[in-house]
């Protein structure tokens, strides 16, 4: 049946996951691959092709049964063009992935910042549409967020908002003037929080994450939740302070924007939300001012990575029906 599925992909630092979904709007298949950005944009843009292709074989699905090719780029893109002014994880720069991907299918491509995209599938699929000023916030590698104002995602005159993740705070989650390695994402990122971590492990504190003392040691979000579970007191530390400085900044943000909807996910929040959100919430009721925070819905998103995958029909939607 033509224009009868749509493939999201969601393209990240680390991995490409694509998905398959169907005219009901489930998704019926997924393909994941190693992110390689060595052979630089156009080897990435070969891999995106593959698992696009993978896909697509794998279901018996020909280029005309699908309606659109919808993908999340971890940077700063004009969804009109196509264009990545910069996607710093994936070391690409003013470069136009869309014409590039397009040389490899005849169907439609579209792109959006993957945070965008994430929050138009949880305004989806989440809320049912009925939400009016929200903002979508996701804490992993990094920090970035999606705005929605009286029902629409905002993306800012250059297409650069959402940002949130590069404004200067001081260590204790205020907003400063001062150095700009003071940032959001510097200081509460989960790249922050073990970067904390692993600076007092080697100054010999002792701690249920020894075993992640070398710079060589990966510690992610999984085993931060173990250690935050067995009530760690140096993992407790470093979570409780970056839950603390998230929720200042969330007050600070919906003080200046009088949001009605705050939404939070990413690795961070997915694995450790029961102890994350309530000193989160706390830390938003001191800092914001009283009137605009007292109506405030602060949850955590049950879509997880799925949030961006599903964000990819309500983008076809908006683009193919003009």
């Amino acid at each position: 049946m033509p224009n009868s599925y749509i493939i999201s992909v969601d393209l990240g630092g680390t991995k490409i996951l694509s998905a398959l979904i169907n005219n009901k709007n489930d998704i019926v298949a997924r393909v994941k691959i190693p992110t390689d950005t060595g052979d630089g944009a156009g080897g990435l843009v070969s891999a995106i092709a593959d698992s696009v292709k993978k896909i697509m074989t794998e279901n018996e699905i020909s280029e005309r049964e699908v309606k659109a090719v919808c993908l999340g780029v971890p940077g700063t893109v004009n969804p009109y063009t196509g264009l990545i002014a910069v996607a710093p994880n994936l070391e690409v720069k003013n470069f136009n992935i869309k014409n590039a991907l397009s040389k490899y299918f005849s169907m439609p491509v579209l792109i959006e910042n993957d945070v965008n995209i994430a929050g138009l599938g949880i305004k989806k699929f989440e809320f049912k549409n009925n939400v009016n000023n929200m903002l979508v916030v996701f804490v992993g590698t990094g920090i970035g967020s999606a705005l929605f104002f009286d029902g629409r995602l905002y993306r800012g005159s250059t297409f650069y908002a959402g940002e949130i993740g590069h404004m200067l705070i001081d260590q204790k989650g205020t907003f400063s003037s001062q150095s700009k390695s003071s940032t959001f994402e510097l200081t509460a990122s989960r790249t922050a929080i073990v970067k904390g971590i692993k600076k007092e492990l080697r100054k010999g504190k002792n701690s249920l994450l020894n075993e992640y003392k070398s710079p060589k040691k990966a510690l992610k979000s999984k085993g931060l939740a173990q250690a935050v579970k067995k009530n760690d007191p140096l993992a407790v530390k470093h979570l409780s302070k970056a839950s603390e400085t998230i929720g200042t900044v969330l007050g600070s943000v919906t003080t200046l924007l009088n949001l009605d909807t705050i939404v939070l996910g990413g690795g961070v929040v997915e694995a450790m939300h029961e102890f994350m959100m309530p000193r989160i919430r706390l830390a938003f009721k001191e800092s914001v001012l009283p009137e605009p925070g007292k109506n405030v819905k602060i949850v955590a998103t049950k879509l997880g990575d799925d949030a961006a995958l599903y964000g990819g029909i309500a983008l076809a939607e908006e683009f193919l029906s003009k």
